[in-house]
């Protein structure tokens, strides 16, 4: 196999492969040996058709299988050679007039990764920023958890206000026509909870047990099921009972109906989570000002294709965001006039990554086989039972799925040992100063310069910049691009012929929460008992 290098120009390499209809007969021919004697031909015994005959039958495939291999191995050969280190999976294309069995000429492009200048983490400075859990957000809490443990009541004799829970049979129709889906019984609807679509809770106020009702609504244009979609429609009502919600006390009793043992236990969980809530925020702080001081430090050139894949995930990101806002339009022509602010943000993401994995590797830094194995075990909960054995087979035979579960842990791990490395200074502040500093754009850039922010700052900064620091780090926990240790990194795709690509097994659908969220959707019929979703608006939280 012949190698040329066309391209050596700043992250990016071309290169040229030749291989010989020669290397790929042999190949051929070495498959034919392994599989001749499993293969099953009238008028011959097992294993005794002869070779001539399975490469008549089989050779196009078996040619292009070789190919195929040829090419796979030439790329690692090319890697290990040229000491390569793909950002991304390379690009592979067999010239356009090639024809099986004669000698084939592939191009192979890619870009590198690049060589990161020792990071400096000597001297970095972090202030930690705690709050203390004090006994006011407790009972708070407590007050919040037993408004959602409503004791109903019936409401004897009186008319239904908001507030109520008015429980009823009813029949949606179209035109006079009952539609599927629009029909349940028993169904329990909170009126002022807004669960329902608009003008539905509204026209309940007033009712009593024994009640027939009709009202009119109109499902709004955008509604989930198309063939409903702005039509106006009646839902004639029974009712069954009104209820109202009796004082739910703060005592045993409301632990007790949760399964725990005193009001007591029930306060040191709330208060458990209050704290695990709070530690939460300080990381997410500190790994932010992390990340600037990184971003500051360190200047160096990134892949061009890391930085559009990575600005592709954000721009998915905001476009799904803007569809569940007032406005999409606006909201999208807003991220258009940002979208240079994006890029750089992307740019950031991906140099704080590369910077990571160099900390990481410098410094031994590594995910276990065990940490490992609990990740792949929880991610599996995510698909239903038929499908947790396929998913576990495509994380073990895709080495891409696997370095995605990783990166994120392995990570958190680095930034954990840079918070060792780093001098730390406590201050105590409330939950409301340390939720305005992880929002500030203060000291906040989109690139590895301080002043980048400012000089791209948008019209709307004030009010995209929540958004933007978020962007700009990842997630809500400040993350960079995933940081990738060495078993992460990229292998060649398989070239030319591809195999059927292995997906991952679809996740298992979301089950309804709550008694009014019995159905998905008013194309399916409602079963006795259940409660249509027809007039639906939002799922249950």
């Amino acid at each position: 196999m012949q190698t040329v290098e066309t391209l050596n120009e700043g992250l990016k390499r071309a290169y040229t492969l030749k291989i010989t209809a020669k290397d790929i007969d042999s190949r051929v021919d070495a498959e034919l040996k392994r599989v001749a004697p499993t293969v099953k031909m009238p008028g011959f015994r097992p294993g005794k058709v002869p070779a001539n005959l399975v490469r008549k039958m089989h050779g196009e495939a078996l040619m292009q299988d070789a190919l195929n291999s040829s090419i796979q191995q030439g790329i690692q050969e090319l890697i290990a050679e040229h000491k390569l280190r793909p950002a991304l999976q390379p690009s592979v294309s067999l010239d356009e007039g090639y024809e099986l069995g004669k000698d084939a000429s592939i191009k192979v492009e890619l870009e590198v990764l690049p060589d990161v200048p020792t990071p400096a983490i000597e001297g970095l400075k972090l202030e930690r920023l705690t709050v203390p859990v004090d006994e006011a957000a407790v009972q708070a809490q407590l007050q919040k958890f037993a408004d959602q443990q409503k004791r109903w009541e019936e409401a004897e004799g009186r008319a239904a206000e908001s507030g109520d829970l008015v429980v009823m049979d009813f029949v949606g129709k179209v035109d006079g026509v009952a539609f599927d889906g629009g029909t349940g019984e028993d169904m329990s609807v909170e009126i002022g909870s807004g669960r329902l679509i608009p003008g539905f809770e509204d026209q309940v106020i007033g009712v009593k047990a024994g009640d027939e009702r009709q009202i009119n609504v109109n499902f709004p244009a955008d509604y989930q099921a198309k063939e409903l979609a702005g039509k106006a429609a009646t839902f004639d009502l029974t009712i069954k009972s009104v209820k109202t919600a009796g004082e739910t006390k703060i005592d045993d009793e409301l632990a007790t109906s949760l399964g725990l043992q005193s009001l007591d236990q029930l306060t040191e969980l709330l208060k458990g989570q209050i704290e695990q809530e709070l530690n939460g925020l300080t990381r997410t702080y500190m790994k932010r000002k992390l990340l600037d001081q990184l971003a500051e430090g360190h200047d160096f050139e990134v892949p061009p294709s890391m930085v559009e894949a990575e600005f592709g995930q954000i721009w998915q990101q905001l476009e799904h965001e803007a569809t569940h806002e007032e406005d999409p339009a606006a909201a999208l022509a807003e991220m258009e006039s940002e979208r240079e602010d994006y890029q750089k943000i992307a740019e950031r993401r991906v140099r704080l990554g590369l910077l990571l994995s160099e900390i990481g590797q410098a410094n031994g830094v590594e995910v276990s086989q065990q940490e490992m194995n609990r990740l792949i075990a929880q991610a599996a909960q995510q698909y239903g039972p038929e499908d947790r054995q396929r998913f576990l087979q495509y994380v073990q035979q895709e080495p891409m799925a696997a370095a995605q579960l990783r990166a994120p842990l392995y990570e958190d791990k680095v930034v954990d040992y840079l918070f060792e490395k780093s001098e730390i200074s406590d201050r105590e502040v409330t939950r409301e100063e340390l939720e305005a500093a992880i929002e500030s754009d203060e000291g906040f850039s989109t690139g590895t310069h301080s002043h980048d922010h400012d000089n791209h700052k948008p019209k709307a900064a004030k009010k995209a910049s929540a958004k933007k620091a978020k962007s700009a780090d990842g997630d809500a926990e400040g993350e960079a691009a995933p940081a990738t240790d060495d078993a992460a990194a990229p292998t060649p795709a398989e070239p030319v012929k591809k195999a059927a690509t292995k997906k991952a097994p679809a996740k298992k659908a979301e089950e309804p929460a709550g008694d009014e969220a019995a159905a998905e959707a008013p194309a399916k019929k409602a079963p006795a008992k259940k409660k249509a979703a027809a007039v639906k608006e939002e799922p249950e939280a």
